[in-house]
């Protein structure tokens, strides 16, 4: 990977890091109050809709379809989580279900020693540090089809603008809403840093936790797991072994006591007649499966 894009790596996870300690730093001794709380969800749950509906489920799995004006505010809503461009978030995630806890998987956090100290590599690399590994050549070939979404290739060229948008937009907002100064900078680092902080430990988690620790109702051929804890912070994406159960289907959770907000949402989005062709798994290749 050439040192710009280690630069710009750093950049995108070390900022909401510091800003984090930042913002503990002042709020020390007189606690966060609901103005920056509501930005920080507000943020929370636009970005992370973008990462869940738009890059995993719409982008990389096909699994519903948009309208063009849609597709632009989820691309740009999951840029804006600071988690990579589009089309390559997509690419690594289609390589991740290629090979899945196998060799040529980007982020499992197996095969990297026994032990304690392998798992605790493993889960290292599988959390954040396969971002500052080399990316596959291939990856321009399994996002062909990406790549001919003009929208798409759009939003994934000014992926820069997208992410500090997603930083300044909070800051914008609490310094109107406070008319000071002060709220600006406070919306900027709960609703912008603070937020992006969290996401990116939830989101990562995905790849780390949810494939060690958890239950897996339909085994498989790799380690994912359902992992309640994070199919509620990552609005149904922690149901991660159903998912890779049935891959192409919009619903992660798939038993009712499976909370899953992403689908939720989707199901909104339908009714407003702004998604189309939701695919879901059958009932029966359900029963199916976890008999099996």
């Amino acid at each position: 990977m050439p040192l710009i894009e280690h630069f710009a790596m750093a950049f995108g996870v070390g900022v909401p890091f510091i800003g984090l300690i930042v913002a503990i730093v002042f709020s020390w001794g007189v606690g966060v109050g609901g103005r920056d709380i509501a930005l920080l969800l507000g943020f929370y749950a636009f970005t992370i809709l973008g990462v869940t509906i738009g890059f995993h489920r719409m982008f990389t799995h096909r699994a519903l379809k948009g309208t063009p004006g849609l597709r632009f505010i989820l691309a740009v809503a999951g840029s804006m989580s600071a988690q990579g461009p589009v089309i390559e978030w997509c690419a690594v995630h289609r390589e991740h279900h290629k090979h899945s806890d196998r060799d040529g998987d980007p982020h499992s956090p197996h095969a990297h020693g026994e032990g304690v100290g392998g798992m605790f590599r493993g889960m290292i690399h599988a959390h954040f540090g396969w971002l500052f590994k080399n990316e596959p050549a291939a990856h321009a070939k399994v996002v062909a089809d990406l790549l001919a979404d003009p929208v798409l290739v759009f939003v994934d060229r000014f992926f820069w603008l997208w992410m500090l948008a997603g930083w300044v937009i909070p800051g914008i907002i609490g310094g109107l809403v406070a008319h000071s100064w002060w709220g600006a900078l406070t919306g900027f680092l709960w609703g912008g840093l603070v937020r992006t902080f969290l996401l990116h430990h939830v989101t990562w988690s995905i790849n780390s936790v949810c494939h060690v620790w958890g239950t897996r109702p339909f085994g498989g051929p790799d380690e994912s797991r359902n992992n309640w804890i994070f199919g509620l912070l990552a609005f149904g994406e922690g149901w991660h072994n159903n998912h890779h159960a049935f891959p192409t289907s919009a619903r992660h959770g798939l038993r009712w006591w499976e909370f899953d907000l992403t689908y939720l949402t989707i199901r909104l989005l339908k009714l407003a007649r702004l998604v189309s062709d939701v695919r879901l798994a059958p009932e029966s290749a359900i029963a199916l499966k976890m008999k099996s």
